[in-house]
């Protein structure tokens, strides 16, 4: 996607952009599906205190280290991906 010694083109910038858009949306809803399968039962029952804060502790940590990772993820995969050459195919020979 980088060009050596080159300016992005305004579709490569407007790719990044639209993908890091997508990277940060994904990761907020993955991230508040596990924070809520996880930490749920703990806000809609009540529960002993011990498990009650293990619950809310565990989903706490789990929802930012899931958003991170998902970013992550997103953008490498989307960095590695090489775009095709000719819009609309997928190889060259094609």
């Amino acid at each position: 996607m980088t060009r050596h010694g080159g300016r992005r083109t305004q579709a490569e910038r407007d790719a990044v952009t639209v993908e890091i858009g997508y990277a940060l949306c994904s990761a907020a809803f993955a991230a508040g599906v596990v924070f809520g399968a996880v930490a749920g039962p703990a806000l809609l029952f009540d529960l002993p205190g011990t498990p009650e804060s293990l619950l809310l502790h565990t989903g706490l940590v789990l929802a930012p280290v899931l958003f991170a990772a998902r970013v992550v993820s997103v953008l490498l995969r989307f960095r590695s991906a090489g775009q095709p050459s000719q819009p609309g195919r997928t190889s060259p020979d094609s």
